[in-house]
């Protein structure tokens, strides 16, 4: 395979920026983000290297869950723009050569949506079908709520007609009926109708939950997972590159379901939540053999398809994989109050407070996630290291205004304070000693080290397309790993404690045997310290607390420039 070849799966070595509009930039002074507003700071995250921005929900919506409860799959809120502001920001970032993806939320509406206005007044409606119904008194479902601070059953009685109606998140979020034909075809039209506005391809919500099929008869859509795969076919109708990125907390051996197995024609990519949550258990720990021994078990997918690394994004950070035990060792080293925690779960806190805004550490996990085999995925402000409000409610902790400049708002909004979509973050994390603006000037700041970042997991297409192996060396402290695609090849290395720790590595295997590396060495990608390899292909390595080393193996005869 050629270099050239890998422009063809552009998601498999992209790197997104996830952000929520109505907090990135406000244009007009009426204290919410805006796509015009987004459009300006378009080159701001060209200069970092992002290559895909994906925008969290931006229709019209009573707003009760942060824009996920939908009244229009058509439509843009008015507090954002309208369609021309849209398709203005679409056509500056594609000049600037990154892709848009949006959020697909079709899993439920808002009961405020027209549909659901019709189908609650009568069983007659034309859209009583389109959700999902049922008029016994449903038995005990507090376990299956997904949040259980707020709902204590899946299933709430809509007085008008005496039934009861299915939802999986709020009693104000009813489940869409996908095993209706005309519901399925309403979700391939405005997907359809967003790609013909620019979009390149859609983050799907809550993918197992979208797929059930509970209180409907399983013959009416026998396989879910083949209404997936209609969806892909479509996508790929409409536009060759457009792609499905899914979000699927599910354990490996269930999650490779949702690619479409070995044929991959189901979603494209996929949220590695596994490696997440046990990179967590790992950093409390300051072991990394949580993390080595859940990335050993990542099951093999189909070339054609990705798993997406992240440190935080928009919803609680879920810890629910793990153990109970597990979780409590993440809690007391990360999250020890019980107000940075989340439905018993999770924790609703940014990556630099969790670790007392220790510089070192934090750009170790950065490195680190850069350099796990994927695509990685950052929150927006994950770049400035930005914090968390630990006084706002539930997820919206860490969806606090951008943090621009030093001035009045952090340089959001010209607004008055009280009128602003959210409160600001205040503390240690503020914005007098976080933004941008600062940052962007600070050759050792966040910024600028996750820039450096960015141009070289670019440059390292082994860390998207390559072959992913562990290093045997002895510090359980260490994550050692090497990514090899055709003749190229990197070596990883992460300290997860504050302890100095030396490793030494062997690299000769069956097909690189010792007298393939006489003369060889490993080039610092993040630094000038390059590395002499022994003849039999072993070295040495010292690391620093929290230290990391990104090394390229350059062969004698290699014509790759250095």
């Amino acid at each position: 395979m050629r270099i050239t070849d890998t422009s063809d799966l552009w998601w498999k070595t992209a790197v997104v920026y996830c952000l929520d509009i109505e907090t990135y930039f406000d244009s007009d002074g009426d204290g919410i983000g805006d796509f015009a507003g987004l459009a300006q700071r378009v080159d701001y995250l060209a200069d970092l290297g992002v290559t895909c921005i994906w925008l969290m929900p931006f229709y019209p919506t009573p707003d009760r869950d942060d824009g996920y409860d939908v009244t229009d799959f058509y439509g843009v809120d008015q507090r954002l723009g309208d369609h021309g502001d849209l398709v203005e920001f679409l056509r500056t970032a594609r000049d600037r050569g990154m892709r848009v993806i949006a959020d697909l939320i079709v899993n439920h509406t808002s009961d405020q949506h027209p549909w659901f206005q019709s189908a609650k007044q009568s069983k007659d409606s034309p859209y009583r079908d389109y959700y999902v119904w049922r008029s016994d008194p449903p038995p005990p479902t507090s376990k299956q709520v997904v949040f259980p601070d707020q709902e204590d059953s899946i299933w709430t009685k809509e007085e008008t007609t005496g039934e009861w109606y299915l939802h999986r998140f709020y009693k104000h979020q009813p489940d869409l009926n996908v095993t209706n034909p005309a519901v399925r075809d309403h979700i391939a039209k405005a997907m359809g109708f967003w790609l013909e506005l620019g979009v390149n391809g859609f983050r799907v919500d809550a993918v197992p939950f979208f797929l059930e099929t509970t209180g409907e008869e399983p013959e009416e859509l026998p396989d879910p997972h083949e209404f997936l795969r209609d969806l892909r076919r479509f996508l790929n109708r409409r536009s060759g590159e457009a792609i499905l990125l899914g979000e699927v907390n599910l354990p490996y051996k269930e999650q490779t379901d949702f690619f479409g197995g070995s044929e991959g024609d189901e979603l494209n990519v996929m949220f590695d939540f596994m490696a997440m949550q046990n990179m967590y258990l790992a950093l409390a720990r300051q072991d990394a053999r949580p993390l080595a021994e859940t990335l050993a078990k990542r099951p093999a997918i189909n070339p054609d398809n990705q798993w997406a690394t992240f440190v935080r994004n928009h919803d609680e950070l879920t810890l629910d994989k793990l153990s109970e035990e597990e979780r409590q060792e993440v809690f007391a080293a990360f999250g020890p109050e019980e107000r940075m925690q989340l439905y018993g779960r999770g924790l609703k806190r940014r990556l630099p407070p969790m670790l007392g805004g220790d510089p070192r550490h934090v750009k170790m996990v950065y490195s680190l996630l850069f350099s796990l085999p994927g695509t990685p995925v950052l929150y927006y402000g994950e770049e400035i290291g930005m914090g968390e409000d630990l006084e706002a409610e539930g997820r919206m902790a860490v969806r606090t205004p951008m943090q621009w400049t030093d001035d009045a708002n952090a340089g959001f909004s010209t607004a008055p304070p009280g009128k602003l979509v959210s409160p600001l973050v205040d503390g240690g994390c503020g914005p007098q000693f976080v933004n941008a603006a600062q940052a962007k000037r600070d050759p050792d700041s966040l910024w600028s080290f996750m820039a450096t970042l960015i141009r070289r997991y670019r440059e390292c297409p082994e860390l998207g397309w390559g072959r992913f192996e562990l290093l045997r060396q002895p510090a359980s402290s260490v994550l050692a790993h090497r990514c090899t695609w055709e003749t190229a090849s990197l070596v990883l290395v992460h300290n997860l404690s504050p302890e100095p720790a030396t490793v030494t590595i062997d690299l000769a295997t069956e097909d690189e045997p010792e007298d393939k590396f006489v003369g060889s060495v490993l080039l610092d990608l993040l630094g000038d310290e390059n590395v002499e390899l022994a003849d039999g292909g072993r070295c040495e390595l010292p690391l620093g607390g929290y230290g990391y080393r990104w090394l390229r193996v350059l062969h004698a005869e290699d014509r790759r420039l250095p």
